[in-house]
């Protein structure tokens, strides 16, 4: 029987995750040298690919001196904590890979508690070492110091670290010696993760996560927890509710590679993908058809934010989008659920709105970024956290917020932190930055990052994660400015934009279509202003002497889709279309 050893990678986005995934797959010779080789290859999601951060988990299998490896990839970011959880219950260990100068974040030791947790043996890859001002050793240090802080067993503590740099295709056990390939790195994981143990008895398979081809419809992939599965034979699937229905496998494949190998049966301690079952959710148990005994079902974290959407009703409504009415907003929301374990999917009283929870502003702009590309118009309310009682307490969820900025536009960003109630936990220099820790209330963060990086001149970075719930903290007085809103509908012209310059900053420029009651630009003043922006200049045979060319209009401001979800305020909605953002005010006359 082949040894297995089934290995999940933790990282904080942008440590170098996917890039090491690539060079292990190098490392094994998986890919046909005659093809077209490209870079980051778990990435296949175009999203991933253009925000450089991963937000579904993936599965690649190599065979190292004959040991099969499983690695499975996971989402660095917490938004995406729900896709964490059920991974993490497919390994035996983890690879936690940390930047040997920025150390271990915020949102590595959210997965990392996970995974200890769970009882998972470590290992520690300090990637980067060739980055200058690098510190692997005390590096090293730092993660000691968090897995003996996240309560790790002494086995636990006693992890091996390699370093090197998965860019430039080198790992070793000394960070001053640099080798030519990985290998060390393999080695640590046949000699440190527990192999994936045989256990003996009924089929009993927890589905964690899902495919889906439009060929053979849903499949179900997931770890066999004990026994064998066999292709062709009939089970019992568990439901949440306590059900039982009999399924039967039409096809079973383990993972080779980059892609599936089609086989007759799995053992236990092996991760396979099942096609030919209906009806299943992510949770569900394949059990024996006589004796079915469900698994414990996944534990998810609860969402902590929720938005409305809502069909898009705006004078522009169904010009760019293909799918625009409330029957494919509503199916299209509710397939989400099936394949999207944190998302929740609320109707209300109306048939043509929608409240959706999820874990962050993140989670919830990558689902809305994906449904325009498929040609859905929508329009969303500004995000709300969701506040709970617990024990007769009115709680709020709150989180950790890692601010690394220059240390002269510290100040400035504490202030901003402390406007928004949040408080200052951790202030030391690393390197040639500031490094600030603070506790904040979730309702502080929407719109502050905007706020941070003008203030800053773009030169902060900004993390944060979910601490949990906690008393509230009172009103947020925020003093945002008022809004500029068109007042007709029609093309907008240079000479109306330049008249009105100096009442505020634009989001439209000249010749564009706007529309009666859209938000086109923000007031200097705090009160919103009604402009006619399509009134051109009044024409006579009298020539002057300014002509039109001397108008100077400065560019519009462009905000990306969080940023706009962030701006909006309450009387507002964001209209999101294939092509096109655009803010307006719900009612305006």
């Amino acid at each position: 029987m082949q040894s297995i050893r089934n290995i999940a990678i933790i990282a904080h986005v942008d440590h170098g995750k996917t890039t090491l995934v690539d060079k292990i797959i190098d490392q094994a010779h998986i890919l046909d040298e005659r093809k077209v080789r490209t870079e980051l290859l778990l990435d296949n999601n175009d999203l991933e690919r253009e925000r450089g951060i991963t937000i579904l988990s993936k599965n690649v299998s190599i065979i190292y001196k004959g040991v099969k490896i499983n690695i499975i990839d996971t989402p660095g970011h917490a938004d995406f904590g729900g896709e964490v959880e059920r991974v993490l219950k497919m390994a035996d260990g983890v690879l936690l890979l940390v930047d040997a100068f920025e150390g271990p974040m915020p949102q590595t030791r959210f997965v990392l508690g996970k995974a200890l947790e769970l009882g998972l043996t470590p290992i520690v890859v300090v990637n980067k070492v060739d980055k200058p001002n690098c510190t692997p050793d005390l590096v090293h240090e730092k993660v000691f110091d968090l897995m003996f802080a996240l309560d790790a067993t002494e086995e636990q503590l006693e992890f091996d670290t390699i370093y090197g740099s998965a860019k430039n295709g080198w790992m070793n056990t000394d960070w001053q010696e640099e080798t030519n390939n990985i290998i060390p790195l393999l080695d640590s994981i046949i000699k440190n993760i527990p192999e994936a143990p045989y256990k003996e008895g009924t089929a009993q398979m927890q589905i964690t996560s899902l495919d889906f081809t439009s060929f053979v419809g849903r499949i179900a992939i997931g770890r066999v927890f004990r026994g064998d599965l066999e292709e062709g034979k009939d089970y019992m699937l568990c439901k949440a509710d306590g059900s039982t229905k009999k399924v039967r496998i039409k096809e079973l494949h383990t993972f080779e590679g980059l892609g599936k190998d089609r086989t007759d049966k799995v053992r236990s301690g092996d991760i396979c993908a099942i096609t030919g079952i209906e009806g299943f959710d992510i949770g569900d148990t394949i059990a024996d058809i006589e004796n079915p005994e469900p698994l414990p079902r996944l534990k998810v974290d609860e969402p902590t934010m929720s938005m409305l959407f809502t069909i898009n009703n705006s004078p522009f409504y169904g010009k760019e989008g293909k799918y625009v009415t409330s029957r494919h907003l509503r199916d299209r929301l509710y397939k989400e659920t099936e394949k999207n374990l944190a998302l929740r999917v609320e109707d209300t009283d109306t048939e043509d709105k929608f409240n959706v929870f999820g874990r962050g502003i993140l989670h919830l702009s990558v689902l809305i970024e994906t449904m325009r590309r498929e040609g859905y118009e929508l329009q969303v309310g500004r995000p709300q956290v969701i506040i709970k009682e617990i024990d007769g307490v009115k709680c709020e969820p709150y989180e950790t917020l890692v601010i690394n900025v220059p240390e002269e536009s510290a100040s400035k960003a504490i202030n901003l932190v402390s406007l928004r109630k949040g408080d200052l936990l951790v202030m030391e220099p690393k390197g040639d930055l500031q490094h600030l820790e603070f506790d904040i209330p979730s309702r502080g963060l929407i719109g502050l990052r905007n706020k941070i990086l003008t203030a800053t001149a773009g030169e902060a970075i900004i993390n944060h994660r979910l601490r949990g719930f906690d008393a509230y903290k009172g009103e947020i007085s925020t003093s945002n400015n008022g809004a500029i809103v068109s007042a007709e509908t029609g093309k907008a012209t240079a000479y109306s934009i330049d008249k009105l310059q100096d009442r505020g900053k634009f989001f439209i420029e000249p010749n564009q279509e706007i529309y009666k009651g859209q938000v086109v630009g923000e007031n200097n003043k705090q009160e919103d202003m009604a402009v006619n922006l399509v009134k051109g200049k009044k024409l006579t045979n009298v020539r002057k002497s300014g002509t039109d060319d001397s108008v100077k209009i400065a560019p519009k401001i462009d905000y990306s889709l969080e940023e706009c979800m962030e701006y909006i305020k309450d009387d507002e909605y964001l209209e999101v279309t294939p092509l096109s953002l655009r803010m307006r005010k719900i009612s305006f006359r």
